[in-house]
């Protein structure tokens, strides 16, 4: 009888352990596809929708190649005097490299991303790291480094 106990209370450990991992995975997965939302309104040159999946508010946190920027109104503006035609805004892809759930509302996405542009405009390229947080039952981008 205690063997069947514990043997029973090892399953419901692994079973816990095993959903904990589901749901994280679910969450990665969900967080990927918002990416590639991301993705598609890039390259169709819709830098406004592709700026909805950030947290719209002063304190979200942009780190790029000319430094530290604050706020959703910064980071879009500097985004659209970057790239201000479709054409300088290329196609973009992500790759994503790492997801890592701080916990279920928190998570750290890194990769590496390219834009890929035709004529004589180089193609560029770097890294990310991304914090996503669940707002209000929404994954928005609170942080984001980017090189």
């Amino acid at each position: 009888k205690l063997m069947k106990k514990l043997i029973f209370k090892i399953l419901l450990f692994y079973f816990v352990v095993f959903l904990t991992r589901c749901k994280s995975t679910n969450n990665c997965d969900e967080i990927y596809d918002l990416m590639q939302e991301q993705e598609e309104s890039w390259n169709k040159g819709n830098i406004d929708d592709f700026m909805n999946k950030y947290w719209n508010n002063d304190s979200l946190i942009f780190l790029g190649k000319s430094g530290i920027n604050y706020g959703w109104k910064k980071t879009i503006s500097n985004y659209k005097n970057s790239y201000k035609n479709k054409n300088e805004m290329g196609r973009l892809e992500f790759k994503n490299i790492l997801c890592k759930p701080i916990n279920k509302s928190t998570h750290i996405i890194a990769g590496k991303w390219s834009i890929f542009r035709e004529d004589s405009i180089r193609n560029i390229g770097g890294y990310y790291s991304l914090i996503w947080v669940k707002k209000d039952k929404v994954w928005k981008i609170i942080y984001d480094h980017t090189s």
